[in-house]
């Protein structure tokens, strides 16, 4: 009987890290999705600078 729910605890203390491996991937995800965004607004706005540079330059 003590085995058994040993067992079930073992089970379910898996269960618990696989999910919170899951999140920890998701998080990651996302902060990768966020540091994209940033660099190319980054880079749009660089090519936003350029072009008024140019257009007081001439």
């Amino acid at each position: 009987m003590t085995r058994e729910k040993e067992r079930e605890r073992e089970r379910l203390s898996e269960r618990e890290r696989e999910g919170e491996g899951e999140r920890e991937r998701e998080r990651k995800r996302d902060r990768e999705r966020e540091k994209r965004e940033r660099a190319s607004e980054r880079k749009r706005e660089r090519g936003r600078e350029r072009e008024r540079e140019r257009g007081e330059s001439e």
